[in-house]
């Protein structure tokens, strides 16, 4: 019954149809591969001290992207950090995801005194800028990964929420949700399976932009020193070389890349998924 945009073509001929799309795809793929291979390619621990310190890359063939101030191999942070910036990142933004959809869904679809109870308590996280409640949550619990997803989580969601409301205010007085009130369907079935798998283009959109911001949020809060210090992260690698900057400015700019490459994939990835799924809901991205 559900009249659901781009429902008739499946997301991977969406995809097909956005070259930018296509090449996010490709270095997130490369990215993931990286993280999953890492203990293969680079077995023990990543922290441990291998060689001569502050080898530049390509001098020695064994540390290809040389080693850092302590002899530790940058090429292993680099793949180990990617664990756990897309861990963060994902988990963050799922969270993120999984609030706001609740709240935006039943904002959306009851409307009324619920509806603007729910949207004033989303303003009130709107107020505080994302990373300093970021900060603040961290600061309190301990700087894990698990403290720093469900930080992230807790920051990002109001976006989700006012996009899922936009899109349940809309059609919820479409004609398929009528006939499915006029059939007798319950209130969740025409939430869960009705309403909710016509918002998932702009949501997809969305969440791609979440994904990045988180991994830009994360790598903010390790270079600042508030990063599990279990976990390589990019940004911990990032804030370990700024003092060696001047005479080994590699130690900053190959985490850096690797941070830069995956944020422009997403980016690419939300564009591209923007354009081939629905050209108008380019208004939706934050």
């Amino acid at each position: 019954m559900s009249m659901t945009t781009g429902h008739s073509e499946s997301l991977w001929a969406a995809l097909r149809r956005s070259p930018a799309a296509l090449i996010g795809a490709g270095v997130l793929l490369a990215m993931l591969a990286m993280a999953l291979s890492a203990s293969y390619f680079f077995p023990g621990d990543p922290s441990d001290m291998v060689a001569e310190p502050l080898l530049w890359p390509g001098a020695d063939p064994a540390y290809p992207l040389g080693t850092d101030s302590l002899g530790r191999n940058v090429a292993a942070g680099i793949a180990y950090g990617a664990r756990a910036s897309l861990l963060i990142a994902v988990s963050g933004t799922l969270l993120s995801v999984i609030i706001g959809v609740f709240v935006g869904a039943i904002a959306g679809y009851h409307g009324g005194r619920l509806g603007d109870v729910l949207m004033r308590i989303t303003e009130v996280f709107q107020t505080v800028p994302s990373f300093l409640l970021v900060i603040v949550i961290v600061a309190i619990g301990n700087p894990t990964v698990n403290i720093i997803a469900l930080a992230i989580g807790i920051s990002s969601w109001p976006t989700i929420a006012r996009l899922i409301r936009a899109e349940f205010r809309t059609l919820r007085e479409a004609d398929f949700v009528t006939a499915a009130r006029a059939q007798g369907f319950s209130t969740r079935t025409i939430i869960l399976d009705e309403i909710l798998p016509n918002a998932l283009a702009p949501l997809i959109v969305t969440t791609s932009i979440l994904v990045a911001s988180a991994i830009l949020i994360e790598a903010g809060l390790a270079f600042l020193g508030m990063s599990d210090p279990n976990r390589p992260s990019w940004g911990g690698m990032i804030g370990a070389g700024r003092e060696q900057i001047a005479s080994a400015w590699y130690l900053t700019a190959l985490p850096g890349l690797a941070i830069i490459l995956v944020v422009l994939a997403f980016n690419m990835l939300g564009d591209g998924l923007n354009d081939a799924l629905n050209p108008r809901l380019r208004r939706y991205i934050p």
